[in-house]
């Protein structure tokens, strides 16, 4: 496990967690289309052996995060560029506060 990379990525982790608890349409909506992507990905580790935290697959192979919560995570984007962020994290901040 790589804390150093998790630490760098807490709020983004922590976005995709709270997405995936906390369910709203539109984040679903933008999920599944970004889970659509990573399915056909040469990328997808289905069985868990790059994950970052293990048990958490199907999870990227290239960066390692859970699928589940990277793609619930809206200001996270694909490492080899596949899809986006939707906002910045400064962004994701004022909603919270919302």
């Amino acid at each position: 496990m790589n804390l150093k990379k998790i630490w760098k990525n807490r709020k983004s982790i922590y976005e995709g967690i709270k997405n995936s608890v906390i369910r709203d349409e539109y984040v679903e909506d933008v999920s599944a289309k970004r889970m659509a992507i990573c399915e056909e990905c040469a990328e997808i580790d289905l069985k868990g052996s790059e994950c970052e935290m293990p048990g958490t697959q199907p999870c990227c192979g290239n960066c390692g995060c859970s699928l589940a919560f990277k793609t619930r995570a809206l200001s996270a984007e694909c490492p080899i560029g596949e899809w986006k962020a939707l906002m910045t994290e400064k962004e994701e901040d004022k909603l919270g506060e919302l």
